[in-house]
């Protein structure tokens, strides 16, 4: 019998496969939301389990993709006319906007993963029309296909564009593996509304300091800062301290952002030139037949002039196609004054202005226009630093073409990783320091000797594996930057920071030197070796004799390779591994505890075996004993879960994150707990893993994968065997 689906009814689940119906946290917003580290799952990923992107893209022809993006550069399609017939300002725009996104506090964003392809980001109001030039290079890339991921791609259009406008770029490196469903990880802000005003995200809009961290763009869905000025007034002086905050938090100091300025704005133009209000929805609104593109223009004609996507209207330069110094001349040699775009914008246009220094029409060469600056630009001209910074730059010309070209290197790849993750012949040879740079380490040493020596210490198991782990939580995923290659936990600031418990690391380092100048290997090694130790013994103490994988070859930095105040954010504020926090914060303690966790690369059940490891091994910072569910500290049992899961014990709150285990017959205080500790026992989902843990016949099972979780973070960073 054939089911009625007449009167209303509908054949299919709402929601089942478009997200419209509740989720869990819609129901339970105070619920621990584990879905940062579920991300990326390989059943999202078309390319299989075998495919490695870092090893396809070395077989890429290199010369020939080049030529094929240069040739698109001024192979101008009807359905998206370039700008005076040459595409490298909307390309520039596009990988910059990729990159751009890029926040040094956290080191999320940027445009390593290509992810510009999905929401938010696709649709933000800041990356109007970028949607075209994606589609502009889907040509190449589906030439080229599995050797050329979009992540590579997007950026290197941008590179080729500079290069295709006549400015000798610093180089450029392959190797961004594509993800291949929206991120979820990154915070970009709790505004409900695109473009909200910027006092939603600081303390005091007129301080851009107290802007809420890890953000660093002004507003939701601005890459930088608005264009128009602070809340959309302008304002120079104003505007110029935004500007100052959001690219030190994009990890860029007063002179590369003064080049990145200008060097963005010598070519290309603003886009203004009709009614914005008039375009259609973004990507993520659009309907089925715009095929995924967004903010359709009914008004454009088929004519490049009449686009819209800022709402400013114009290019700065006389000679918007050629990397040259007319920024300088025209932003330095004419007085400015406010105008209003077509479309309604706030922008400067010059007071008077020869008509041969006026660009031409991006359509039509015998009009010319005005050409136009932002507040931004006009900050440059106003700002004291920023202009004694740009006045450097007009005296020598090709000091400002090498700083310009240097800090496009750097804000396209900061969140590469080290150097020694660069491919392709076009990688540059120079050692950058923001880039961490770690000399090559030594394998030409006896590893057992190494362990005997550290074995015969007076060193404890809680103190050899408390700093190993310290040395190598510092690892972020997001842009492969700290962990334990480098041994920088010897070197400023990382020696003082408090997560790093300085009077017992120093005690502890003392020992390893005088091993490491014994046998020849580095203290990075030593330093790890000894975490091996320690857990080789505790696991032997429960009687299972393993061995942890090692790799040798960490090198030491030196103070000089060090780049201090890079160096800052990487600072852990909390560490549920070792159950400390600095101090009380908004966010909860099991909520910052996923954020490390995430950034570290690791899975929902690697974080649970690692902590129940963790602390029956003694590492809690300072030796407290919350969390330490045994009576064999230092022997690397399963008792973390199985006293956890225990039902002859109850749980009650004693205070601030803390919690008292009591015996129910007794009501004797058998051990003490913080939140994270709990929250295995509270969350279903993280219940699920501490009781296949807690098992009795998981124990073993719980040691190898303690062993294979707490390898995988000490090798986080060892790029140089990882491919």
């Amino acid at each position: 019998m054939t089911q009625n689906t007449s009167g209303g009814k509908c054949p299919v689940m709402h929601g089942g496969n478009t997200e419209a119906g509740h989720s869990n946290t819609d129901w339970w917003p105070e619920s621990l939301n584990l879905d940062i580290l579920h991300q990326h799952d390989r059943k999202t990923n078309p390319m299989g389990e075998d495919f490695d992107y870092r090893e396809e893209v070395k077989k890429l022809d290199f010369e020939a993709l080049k030529k094929d993006v240069h040739a698109l550069m001024t192979d101008s399609q009807d359905w998206w006319p370039a700008d005076w017939g040459h595409y490298g300002g909307l390309m520039i725009r596009m990988s910059w906007h990729a990159a751009g996104t890029y926040r040094i506090a956290d080191g999320r964003g940027g445009g390593g993963t290509g992810n510009q392809r999905f929401a938010p980001i696709n649709s933000w109001p800041d990356n109007v029309s970028l949607d075209k030039a994606r589609r502009l290079l889907w040509p190449i890339k589906k030439k080229y296909g599995n050797k050329l991921s979009w992540a590579d791609l997007i950026i290197y259009a941008g590179n080729v564009a500079y290069e295709s406008m006549g400015l000798p770029t610093f180089g450029f490196s392959f190797g961004r593996e594509d993800i291949w469903h929206p991120e979820k990880d990154i915070y970009w802000g709790a505004e409900k509304e695109w473009l909200a005003p910027s006092d939603e995200r600081y303390d005091n809009v007129d301080d851009p300091d107290t802007m809420e961290n890890p953000l660093a763009a002004v507003q939701m869905g601005l890459i930088y800062v608005n264009p128009e000025g602070v809340n959309g007034k302008p304002d120079p002086l104003k505007t110029a301290e935004q500007v100052r905050e959001t690219f030190k938090r994009m990890a860029m100091n007063d002179e590369e952002t003064a080049a990145l300025t200008a060097g963005g704005h010598t070519v290309g133009k603003c886009h203004g030139n009709g009614d914005a209000s008039a375009l259609g929805p973004e990507p993520e609104a659009a309907d089925v037949e715009e095929q995924g593109f967004g903010w359709k223009n009914p008004g454009m004609q088929g004519k490049a002039a009449n686009a819209v996507t800022s709402g400013i209207e114009g290019a700065w330069t006389t000679n918007p196609t050629q990397f040259d110094m007319g920024y300088f001349d025209l932003l330095f040699n004419h007085e400015w004054e406010q105008k209003t775009s077509p479309a309604g914008a706030h922008q400067w246009e010059p007071v008077d202005i020869k008509e041969e220094d006026k660009p031409v029409d991006a359509t039509d060469p015998s009009i010319r226009h005005n050409p136009i600056m932002t507040d931004a630009d006009m900050a440059m001209k106003m700002d004291p630093t920023y202009r004694a910074i740009c006045e450097k730059f007009m005296a020598d010309p090709e000091y400002f073409k090498d700083c310009f070209a240097r800090a496009w290197f750097k804000l396209i790849h900061r969140d590469l990783g080290p150097k020694t993750r660069y491919i392709g012949p076009e990688a540059p040879a120079e050692d950058l320091i923001w880039q961490d740079p770690v000399p090559a380490g030594s394998t030409d040493y006896c590893e057992e000797v190494v362990k005997e020596k550290i074995a015969e210490t007076n060193l404890s198991i809680a103190e050899m594996v408390s700093t190993a782990w310290d040395s190598a939580r510092t690892f972020r995923g997001s842009d492969m930057r700290g962990g334990a290659n480098g041994a920088h936990i010897r070197l400023a600031p990382q020696k003082d920071w408090e997560g790093n418990e300085p009077d017992r690391l120093a005690k502890v380092l003392k020992v390893y030197e005088q091993i490491s100048s014994e046998t020849g290997a580095s203290v990075a090694d030593v330093i790890v070796l000894a975490g091996s130790v320690g857990i080789e013994k505790a696991a032997k103490a429960a009687g299972y004799d393993i061995r942890v994988p090692f790799l040798k070859g960490r090198g030491d930095a030196s103070a000089e390779m060090t780049d201090v105040e890079s160096f800052e954010p990487l600072e852990p504020l909390a560490d549920g591994f070792r159950n400390w926090q600095k101090k009380d914060y908004v966010v909860k303690p099991e909520e910052m505890l996923l954020d490390r966790a995430q950034l570290m690369g690791l899975t929902a059940p690697e974080m649970t075996v690692l902590i129940g490891g963790m602390r029956v091994l003694g590492t809690n910072h300072g030796g407290t004993k919350h969390g330490v569910f045994t009576d064999r500290e230092g022997h690397l049992t399963n008792d973390f879960f199985v006293n956890l899961t225990d039902m002859a014990y109850s749980w009650k709150p004693a205070g601030n994150n803390l919690y008292e285990i009591r015996d129910r017959q007794t009501d004797e205080v058998k051990w003490t707990a913080s939140r994270i500790d709990l929250v295995f026992g509270s969350n279903s989902i993280l219940r699920s893993y501490a009781e296949v843990y807690a098992q009795d016949d998981n124990e073993e099972k719980f040691v190898n994968d303690f062993v294979k979780a707490w390898t995988k973070v000490m090798n986080n960073d060892r790029f140089d065997v990882q491919g």
